[in-house]
């Protein structure tokens, strides 16, 4: 039997940890790095989590909308546009969620103060 984790969310957290450890360990400038790491992520067909992890660090270190914008269109004729669109979709995938999110958690911050609880 397996000890319990101290989070409740290990493999994120493995994830999470892996993409800081590789900024640090890269010769690149971070931004460079993940401007590399969304290039990547694009020709490798990736899930919507992996743009989810990468996003918000490349958001950490300066990869801003018109940024992203950039690398889709300088790989689209090496990647091909069905690879640009598919990630396009999922970029806006993770938006739309980190979006409910924050909006399900300002309401929860709204309802707390109304009620005097927070």
């Amino acid at each position: 039997m397996s000890t319990p984790s101290a989070s409740d969310t290990p493999v994120l957290d493995l994830l999470a940890n892996m993409t800081a450890d590789s900024v640090q360990a890269s010769s690149l400038d971070p931004q460079t790095l993940m401007v590399a790491r969304l290039a990547a992520l694009v020709a490798s067909d990736a899930p919507p989590a992996s743009y989810a992890l990468n996003l918000a660090v490349g958001s950490d270190v300066g990869l801003d909308a018109d940024g992203v914008r950039g690398v889709l269109t300088a790989i689209a004729p090496i990647v091909g546009t069905s690879r640009v669109v598919a990630a396009t979709g999922r970029i806006v995938e993770v938006i739309d969620v980190a979006i409910e999110v924050a909006t399900a958690e300002l309401a929860a911050e709204a309802a707390a103060e109304a009620s005097g609880t927070a």
